[in-house]
């Protein structure tokens, strides 16, 4: 097994310039551009819920009565309000990484083995099965492994909670947003972007291992900081990776991904119909 991937540039980019477009990502840029992400959805948020409700004629931003707070938590308290400024939210946030990444590293985008970020068909299509396999098998074994160290103790997750109490035409463009985009934009930062950058400094195990257990301690805000879930998150986040190298391609992780995030949610469609 290759345990670096120091010669994965050819020898006209060794010694890329400073400003080069086939510059691998550094570490910093890399976690730069995450917490760009989050930031984006924190911005993108509160400017979506502020346009929905001056539309809404919720929110009078000139009136200056100081009340702008409890204008806001009125707008999410409006049926499917909070549901859409979620979608928005990441729609927003989501695209605006990938264009920057994309602008950013363009000569890296479609390299198969990293420093490229691997937005290029796999060397098998078996990969996509294997992702299916992997979606499909993640969140039923590490729902129990996290019940097993849970003891007892309910793990709630803010988007499952959000998804419970949205109706159901509401439910279908944020499920989009949560196994589709959202996978997308996460395997690009994490198993290409991250990845990419630790690989120039470590062995392959060790890169796996930090893009995992920041990928899963990124998730613990979403799980209310709830320790026991990190195990779970820690072994989807190192098949996700193993999955990217190698397939040579970005897109089975980002099925798998995706498929594990659906099967997630489908339990949002089962409290409607159970409750109707």
């Amino acid at each position: 097994m290759i345990d670096r991937f120091d010669d994965t540039l050819p020898p006209a980019a060794a010694s890329p310039s400073r400003h080069s477009p086939t510059k691998p990502p550094s570490l910093a840029a890399a976690s730069g551009l995450i917490v760009l992400y989050f930031v984006l959805q924190g911005i993108s948020g509160f400017l979506v819920a502020m346009a929905i409700g001056i539309m809404m004629g919720l929110i009078h931003p000139i009136s200056g009565n100081g009340r702008l707070g409890a204008e806001l938590d009125q707008i999410l308290a409006q049926p499917g309000m909070q549901a859409l400024t979620v979608t928005l939210t990441l729609a927003i946030a989501g695209l605006l990484t990938v264009l920057l990444t994309w602008r950013k590293w363009p000569a890296l985008w479609s390299r198969e083995a990293p420093p490229g970020l691997g937005f290029h068909r796999p060397k098998s299509l078996l990969y996509f099965a294997l992702a299916i396999g992997l979606g499909l098998a993640a969140p039923l074994l590490g729902g129990l492994l996290t019940q097993f160290l849970a003891d007892g103790h309910q793990v709630p997750q803010d988007i499952q909670q959000l998804g419970a109490h949205t109706p159901l035409q509401w439910r279908i463009p944020l499920v989009l947003m949560v196994a589709g985009l959202g996978p997308l934009v996460e395997e690009m930062l994490f198993r290409g972007v991250l990845l990419s950058a630790l690989l120039q400094r470590w062995r392959v195990g060790w890169a796996i291992a930090v893009s995992s257990l920041l990928f899963a301690m990124a998730h613990l805000p979403g799980l209310q900081y709830q320790w026991y879930a990190l195990p779970d998150l820690l072994l989807l986040a190192v098949g996700l990776a193993w999955l990217r190298l190698r397939s040579g391609s970005i897109w089975p992780s980002v099925l798998a991904h995706g498929t594990n995030n659906l099967l997630a949610v489908v339990a949002w469609f089962v409290v409607i119909k159970t409750g109707s």
